[in-house]
């Protein structure tokens, strides 16, 4: 199921939103984004207004392909986290469930220790939200869309 886009219902949605803003709020961040990793937006918290959300999630995925292959190249399986700092503002990407992206964007002022404690303690939540998400989508996928309806409701159709 990793290559399919994931389907996010409202419920799964709004939790994801909450915990986008638990990390906003506790590591002081900017904004926060949670990305796929074909670099679809899936969610934000903070002022993304002031940020390019498509060029962001694009290259942000574009930017966990390239370590995973500078990972393989020395052994490794991959780099979960990545860490770019800037004069004023830094940025934490982090790879989770193998399937979405993280990523908190803050300045200069917040330690980048509270950053990467705050997304460690909530990254477990939204390695669960995934799952479970997947798992409503397989769900969906194996259900039989028309096995609720009857004969009776085909003859109403077609009269």
């Amino acid at each position: 199921m990793e290559g399919t886009h994931l389907i996010i219902r409202e419920e799964e949605y709004r939790r994801m939103q909450s915990l986008l803003r638990r990390i906003l709020v506790e590591a002081r961040a900017k904004v926060v984004f949670l990305v796929d990793k074909n670099g679809q937006l899936l969610c934000s918290a903070g002022d993304e207004g002031e940020y390019d959300t498509t060029a962001l999630g694009s290259l942000a995925a574009g930017n966990i392909a390239a370590s995973g292959g500078l990972a393989r190249l020395i052994g490794e399986k991959e780099f979960s986290i990545l860490f770019h700092q800037g004069e004023h503002d830094n940025m934490h990407i982090s790879l989770i469930a193998d399937r979405v992206i993280l990523v908190v964007i803050f300045d200069v002022t917040t330690p980048v220790g509270l950053v990467r404690l705050k997304v460690s303690r909530v990254s477990g939540e939204i390695s669960d939200l995934i799952r479970t998400v997947e798992e409503k989508m397989k769900e969906a996928e194996s259900g039989d869309l028309f096995e609720e309806i009857t004969d009776e409701d085909i003859d109403k159709l077609f009269k």
